[in-house]
């Protein structure tokens, strides 16, 4: 069948220019674009504070459900309704050029509407930095989703005799590929049916992927559409054919086909081919793992073994689908030298006891399938062997940065030896019976070995000391502490005023302020534990490092990126790059990949000034200008009991009044001396709480929206004492946190404007306070000064004027901190507000700017038009001639 471009090109405009005639096809793409900026830009939007269309995304296969039929409604429809539907075919065209040229016009309406909703894109940009690439591959979603539709809703314009009725059976085809998924549930076969969805195809589009598994089953359901299209716009020749049985020709023809283009997507699906889109290439193999990979030993050939299960729950499809893809390429990439089996693991089973040999057990998650929430058991592990050792990951949570834990693992099975870290025995208990997750993350690089700092500590036995609250050490164990440090060996440390990994349900215990009892060591009847040195004050080993180090303050930081996390105090310090450039050091190794760490009551770290000129302090981690510093008294509540251990508590008081100082606080430094008798290399962490198991088990799970990079500082820190920072780069890697930078800097102003407001309320009721403390001075003076009163006299009412004014005192205290309370509360309602308006007016015009563009053409085109008709009008045939 010989296909003409030229008669395509003809129906093409023909089609194309009809649509732009009427008022119509202006008020839909208007329609379109107005839906699309509301979606986008809706309330989540700024919860989530990302330049992004992720929003949109999430709606947009329903907001093709109404404007995909809109477009097709009419272009086989009208034809029947006008009857110039056999003028058509009487034309010099074969009936696949009209489908063709109708398809090509309806296409160019939908990409003409997409490209008015570009503006949405300058939003973004006004608004932060979007990421390009994720930008082009969604909108490529959004183009391949739509072209697949529309050859759908031609369907049912072919079947339908008016617009209307077309409209209405395009939105019920339409909502098959969108509702297909929940169509499964609904019948018991969600896991079978939900593959076949759109919305599931579009996923990775939105993700930065253009996947060729997604592209082909777009390709191919627009094929099979406008193959229906031929078959039911040749219908028209049954009656007239000879042949009774057309009808189960063409039915067996569709199927045919219908299974052809099945086919061909199972194996797009199958090869796991994909474009990465993203800026940072987050979905292909790097340039570390690729080395790594390729300078293995084909002499000692490494097996990666995954115990995978074959269903499991829609919450971990893409992780799976990502460890796949990922194995994939390690296989094609390690040829001879590394080999990849898959191990389909069922509950009970034999592939499940071979999995529990190697330590890999399954994980109950929480899921809904079918529509019932359930327990489900998931096996997502891989254990990695080579001749020299074996590294096991016990479950691939969707959080995990899954290239990077292959990657460690195939290097760490691939050397001789493991590298050594050294874990200081202290109060903190690290390796204790409720070993820390740090512990098991260090053990998959590392060898772990306790240490005990009851004696001399032997460097020479690991690479790295990690010491964990070593101001619990008593006097002898921390002047062995402090002898390894001036060494020169390597030592990473934790500290922390008010350490929250110790809250035991009743308050924090074994903060350095607290005596060796309230950390629950003493029992009961027994002697009394020997006490800290220097006072949990740890001043020895500060002075060893040359640092200041206050022991009972911790810092605070308004700077809170996240609004969904606007009830947390300013003591969660959560540290970006967007609130201060220099938040994270750019020199070290460390901390130069990091996007964002937070920190909760860390104490803060600095330069001592009375140490000698060779000690070298160089910040890690810093806090923003708009931050301070709370002393022990300010935001502690003392008086707390544990009565099961007998032992006292603190707790954190509820709103402590802060000052802000202006100044940016240290909260992590790299510490170098090479004095002759003193050399020291540190790291020393002011807050134990950001090592905490939580963001451990965080990372793997990824419950939470949000990357927080503490586990890969920790893990850097580790790699650059140890001297091995291959991993550094590659651990580090995921997409840049990009925040709604404008909005920010309007909240932050409006924050300062509050904390201003607080302040001078506080000192209002501190001056009035004084002003009541006066007066009462005054009136006990008068009664000293009266001569006329005998001593005895005096004496009673002196002591009758204390007692009432004191009683007075009292009450007007608690009057004018009742009065200063309501108005700080005031003052953060109406910031409330305030941020909530400037998010309506940039919510307003980013809804109704894509509307002016396509506005302003119609009224362009209408003017234009009107005026050429009014031009070939004859002037007597004009109703406003003289």
């Amino acid at each position: 069948m010989q296909i003409r471009s030229q008669v395509i090109r003809s129906i093409f405009k023909r089609n194309f220019a009809s649509y732009f005639s009427g008022v119509l096809g202006y008020l839909f793409i208007i329609a379109f674009v107005v839906a699309g900026g509301a979606l986008a830009f809706n309330a989540r939007f700024f919860t989530a504070n990302e330049p992004n269309l992720d929003q949109l995304s999430q709606w947009f296969p329903l907001l093709l459900l109404f404007i995909i039929p809109a477009i097709t409604m009419s272009v086989w429809a009208d034809e029947k309704r006008a009857g110039t539907d056999e003028l058509l075919f009487t034309m010099p065209a074969n009936d696949f050029e009209v489908l063709l040229g109708k398809y090509f016009s309806v296409l160019a309406v939908y990409s003409v509407a997409l490209l008015f909703s570009m503006s949405h894109v300058l939003v973004l940009m006004f608004l932060g930095d979007p990421d390009w690439g994720l930008i082009v591959s969604t909108y490529a979603g959004y183009w391949f989703a739509g072209a697949a539709l529309l050859s759908a809703g031609m369907v049912a314009s072919v079947l339908a005799n008016s617009a209307a009725v077309a409209f209405v059976i395009g939105v019920l085809l339409c909502g098959i590929p969108v509702f297909i998924g929940q169509l499964g549930a609904f019948i018991g076969l969600q896991s079978v049916f939900e593959d076949f969805s759109l919305r599931e195809q579009f996923r990775d589009f939105g993700m930065g992927v253009i996947p060729l598994s997604g592209v082909a089953y777009f390709v191919a359901f627009t094929g099979f559409m406008l193959f229906l299209n031929i078959v039911f716009v040749k219908k028209r020749h049954w009656q007239s054919s000879r042949k009774s049985n057309m009808g189960l020709q063409f039915g067996l023809r569709v199927v045919a086909v219908g299974t052809m283009l099945s086919c061909a997507t199972a194996w797009a699906g199958y090869t796991a081919l994909r474009v990465d889109a993203t800026s940072e290439q987050l979905f292909s193999l790097s340039d570390a793992t690729q080395k790594i990979v390729g300078d293995l030993d084909a002499e000692r050939p490494i097996e990666i073994q995954a115990f995978l299960s074959p269903e499991v729950p829609r919450e971990y499809v893409d992780t799976r689908k990502q460890l796949v893809g990922l194995l994939r390429q390690f296989d094609e990439l390690g040829g001879s030298k590394l080999e990849v089996r898959y191990v389909d693991v069922e509950p009970f089973s034999e592939q499940a006891d071979e999995a529990k040999h190697f330590g890999i057990e399954p994980v109950r998650v929480l899921s809904e399938r079918d529509g019932r929430r359930s327990e489900e058991d998931v096996y997502l592990g891989a254990v990695v062997i080579s001749s020299y050792d074996k590294v096991v990951v016990p479950f691939f949570g969707k959080g995990l940065p899954i290239e990077y834990e292959l990657t460690r693992s195939v290097q760490t099975v691939a050397n001789k030896e493991r590298l050594t870290v050294g874990v200081l025995t202290t109060d903190a208990n690290v390796t204790g019976s409720n070993e820390w997750r740090i512990v098991s993350e260090l053990k998959k690089q590392y060898h772990v070995e306790d240490v005990s700092p009851n004696s001399e500590i032997d460097g020479d036995k690991f690479d790295v000391l990690m010491a964990v609250l070593p101001s619990s050490l008593t006097d002898p164990q921390m002047d062995n502490l402090v002898t390894y440090v001036k060494a020169g060996k390597p030592a990473l440390i934790f500290d922390d005023p008010f350490p929250l990994a110790f809250n035991n349900g009743f308050g924090v215990t074994n903060a350095p302020r607290q005596s060796k009892g309230s950390g629950g060591q003493m029992s009961m009847g027994g002697p009394p534990p020997e006490q800290k040195a220097d006072s949990g004050r740890a001043t020895r080993l500060t002075k060893a490092l040359g640092i200041r180090w206050d022991y009972d303050s911790v810092a605070f930081d308004v700077n809170n990126p996240h609004p969904e996390f606007g009830m947390l105090p300013p003591e969660y310090i959560f540290v970006t790059r967007d609130g201060n450039a220099n938040s994270f050091s750019t020199d070290s190794s460390i901390t130069k990949g990091l996007q964002e760490i937070i920190a909760i009551y860390s104490g803060t770290v600095a330069p001592d000034s009375t140490a000698d000129a060779d000690f070298e302090f160089y910040p890690l981690i810093t806090t923003t200008a708009k931050s301070g510093i709370l002393r022990w008294n300010e935001f502690v509540d003392e008086g707390g009991f544990n009565f099961f251990s007998m032992t006292p508590t603190v707790n954190p008081k509820r709103n402590p009044f802060r000052r802000m100082d202006t100044n940016s606080h240290v909260l992590a430094a790299h510490l170098k001396s090479n004095k002759e008798g003193a050399t020291v290399n540190a790291i020393f962490v002011s807050d134990i709480d950001m090592i905490s198991n939580f963001f451990f088990e965080e990372r793997n799970l990824g419950n939470l929206d949000l990357e927080f990079d503490n586990v890969t500082f920790v893990l850097n820190a580790v790699d650059s004492l140890a001297g091995d920072e291959s991993f550094m780069e590659l651990r580090s890697r995921r997409a840049r946190h990009r925040t709604l930078k404008r909005v920010e800097a309007q909240k932050r102003v409006f924050l300062e404007e509050a904390n201003r407001a607080e302040l001078q309320s506080d000192a209002d009721a501190n001056a009035e306070l004084a002003e009541r403390r006066e007066q009462l001075g005054k009136r006990l003076k008068e009664i000293e000064e009266d001569e006329s009163l005998d001593p005895i006299a005096k004496a009673q009412m002196i002591k009758q004027a204390q007692e009432a004014e004191q009683q007075r005192l009292n009450l007007a205290e608690a009057q004018i901190e009742q009065r200063k309370n309501d108005d700080i509360l005031k003052i953060r309602a109406e910031t409330n507000r305030q941020i909530r308006n400037l998010e309506s007016r940039i919510r307003g015009w980013a809804v109704w700017l894509p509307a002016i563009p396509a506005s302003c053409l119609g009224a362009f085109v209408f003017i234009t038009r009107a005026q050429a008709e009014r031009r070939n009008v004859v002037d007597s045939r004009r109703r406003d001639r003289s």
